[in-house]
């Protein structure tokens, strides 16, 4: 008889062969998904560019999260077992964190977070989307700044923290007192800097990515950190020595410490899910400006939350992340706008308009070229797209569908016809489209930006995304067409984003500008290397006439204090070239300038007198007031301690600083706030 193996045994063989394979398969998509979302994420916390939207981010982590499950293969770099981690900190070290910093469990459904909260009272927050920090005061003075890292070790960023809004460096608590929050930039101040990003850099993705951008920038780029807005927000209380089990009692008492804490609400299990809705509907109708990826369910009582079982890098019962699902809509591609800023030609989709979270959406924003080709995007009324609103506000492409026919990319730029180029980025690869014309008014945004500012013409108003548009649309070519916007309000009031109101009060304050004094005037003609300091010292020296005549006849302005040869250079530089003179005289038909006198010689307190002023001061509102009182006393102040140094202010004068230091080491003196008034006095306005 031939031999032969039973049916059950051949199955059986064959099952197990099966079954392997497809472990192995899903063994191969883990390690697969781990490295995809892991680059996402270096980029999305550390680059300027994003290279996986929000929404495809979640669903690869939540596809990675089933699969571990499913076969129990966890590799220890999975993000399911880490967290974002800000690595490159320039002059910083990696630490252990005193508490661990874990991360919460999510869901999407309003039912699960009822099940978890159970018969306890808890509190609703927004999860704000920025870059966690740990805050350590002892003693009453901020001692360790860090990054939550891993969750368990961090990077040590205390140089940073005078220049972080809402981090305060002294509080009242003389404890041992640990606080994390959120390092977050508004979208206000995000779109402002993202505007000025300079032409051959490519703009940031999102505010988080920004924040990110910023907290890796130099030690010596200090002031730049600060002008970017960076604010902490503290969503919780870790450790003070005060007996606070509430959490909302720890939050009042940060509050009262001179933290701004989270926006929070009490509910219980039936109450969160009208809590949720009221909350929602705030993103949705965008009344809220700093950019939120969900909202916060945390356990009043804090002994309970913190006897809670860990589970890899999260905390059951620290609390639970619900992140709003996604609503999407398929739509029709119409054409493709691309507009110029900063040399940088950006693509946006405009589409047959969809409903979206009670909106109506027609433009969504495609970042760049390697975005468009991701995504498949093909030719103008060939092409269907798949819409979200990325966290209920930002539209956002996720899908493309077309039938073969490539996009256009243009040839020419937008606003002045110049030819573009694509440029690859040597750091991520990614593909951008520019506008190779040096004078090119769109990468005059800056300067435009300056001219309309409270510091220049102070017209309320524009804000840098007004100027794109009306530079876009041609109705922006130099200042002097700023005066003749009204020419333009048919066009303007059928822009998205423009009504009457908001246009007559634009006209308002442009009107408001016509009469100038001096000091804003030249500030406002971006003059390189003149500000209102040297403003101030022209038009005190000369007068207005006198600032006009020198320029004519090109004089110089050598001869005043603390212009010199340079600074005068430059502005006669200025005055040379053709098109300068030209919008000069073109404003001057536009504004009338105060024709302010020369002022006369001071013979205040500190006349002759050079100082330098540092850290937080007391007596005077702010440190620009104390600047002004120096100079309306006939002295000087100056940004660095050097030999023409006479007196460093500073209210903590024992402090290590590097000013401190220099000052020391030159044989300064240093004095307090309240030394400098003792000694040259004080106005009523101080």
């Amino acid at each position: 008889m031939p031999d032969y193996v039973p049916v059950r045994e051949v199955v059986g063989a064959l099952t197990f062969i099966v079954e392997e394979r497809i472990m192995e398969e899903k063994k191969q998509r883990i390690e697969e998904l781990v490295a995809r979302l892991n680059r996402a994420s270096e980029s999305y916390y550390g680059d300027r560019d994003e290279i996986m939207s929000n929404y495809e981010w979640d669903l690869l982590f939540d596809e990675l999260h089933q699969l571990e499950e499913e076969t129990g293969y966890i590799l220890s770099d999975s993000p399911t077992q880490t967290t974002g981690i800000l690595e490159n900190t320039q002059g910083s070290r990696r630490e252990a964190h005193e508490y661990p910093a874990l991360s919460l469990a999510k869901t999407k459904n309003v039912e699960d977070l009822m099940k978890w909260a159970g018969t306890r009272p808890v509190w609703i927050s927004w999860k704000l989307d920025g870059i966690t920090l740990v805050a350590t005061y002892d003693k009453g003075k901020l001692t360790k700044l860090m990054t939550r890292g891993n969750g368990t070790i961090g990077t040590n960023i205390t140089f940073l923290a005078g220049a972080i809004t809402w981090l305060p460096d002294r509080i009242a608590d003389k404890g041992h007192l640990v606080v994390r929050g959120e390092a977050v930039m508004s979208y206000s101040d995000f779109n402002a800097v993202n505007e000025l990003v300079p032409e051959d850099e490519d703009p940031y993705a999102n505010p988080r990515n920004l924040v990110a951008g910023t907290l890796n920038l130099d030690p010596e780029r200090m002031d730049e950190v600060k002008r970017r807005g960076v604010h902490f927000i503290a969503f919780t209380l870790v450790y003070c020595s005060s007996p606070l089990r509430s959490w909302g009692d720890r939050m009042d008492y940060l509050n009262s410490l001179g933290f701004h804490s989270v926006d929070h609400e009490a509910a219980d299990a039936g109450g969160i899910g009208e809590v949720i809705r009221r909350w929602t509907q705030t993103v949705r109708s965008g009344g809220f400006d700093y950019p939120v990826d969900g909202l916060v369910v945390t356990y009043d009582d804090t002994d309970y939350a913190a006897a809670g079982t860990v589970t890899g890098h999260h905390q059951l019962s620290a609390g639970m992340a619900f992140k709003w699902q996604d609503v999407s809509a398929m739509t029709t591609l119409d054409h493709i706008e691309w507009s110029c800023a900063a040399s940088t030609i950006s693509p946006v989709a405009v589409f047959d308009p969809v409903s979206l979270e009670g909106t109506t959406v027609r433009r969504a924003s495609l970042c760049n070229l390697s975005e468009m080709e991701r995504l498949g995007i093909g030719a103008d009324r060939e092409t269907s797209l798949k819409i979200i609103k990325a966290n209920m506000i930002i539209p956002k492409c996720i899908e493309a569908d077309s039938h073969g026919t490539e996009f256009v990319i243009p040839s020419f730029c937008p606003v002045c016809g110049a030819s573009t180029e694509i440029r690859t980025s040597e750091k991520t690869g990614t593909r951008t489209l520019h506008c190779v014309n040096p004078d090119c008014t769109a990468k005059q945004i800056q300067k435009f930006t300056r001219f309309v500012s409270k510091t220049g013409m102070d017209i309320d108003g524009m804000s840098t995304q007004t100027i794109i548009k009306w530079i876009n649309e041609g109705f922006l070519k130099d200042f002097a067409d700023i005066y003749h916007i009204r020419d333009h309000q048919p066009e303007i009031l059928k822009m998205e984003g423009f009504g009457e109101k908001s246009f007559a009060n634009i006209i308002r304050s442009i009107e408001k500008s016509r009469k100038a004094d001096p000091v804003h005037f030249i500030y406002a003609l971006c003059i390189p290397m003149i500000g209102s300091d040297a403003g101030k010292r022209i038009i005190g020296t000369m007068g207005t006439k006198g600032f006009l005549k020198a320029l004519e006849e090109e004089e110089g302005f050598d001869h005043i204090d603390g212009i010199g040869p340079e600074k005068s250079g430059s502005i006669l530089k200025w005055y040379q070239q053709k098109d300068n003179r030209e919008l000069l005289r073109k404003l001057l038909e536009e504004i009338q300038v105060e024709m302010m006198e020369p002022v006369q010689e001071t013979k205040g307190t500190c006349k002759g007198l050079t100082f330098v002023i540092t850290g937080d001061v007391h007596r005077f509102k702010n440190r620009s007031d104390f600047k002004a009182y120096v100079e309306s006393q006939g002295g000087k102040v100056t940004g660095s301690v050097s030999g023409k140094t006479d007196f460093l202010v500073n209210n903590e004068a024992g402090s290590a600083s590097a000013k401190n230091r220099k000052a020391v080491e030159l044989k300064i003196p240093v004095l307090t706030e309240e030394e400098f008034i003792q000694r040259f006095g004080i106005s009523e306005e101080g």
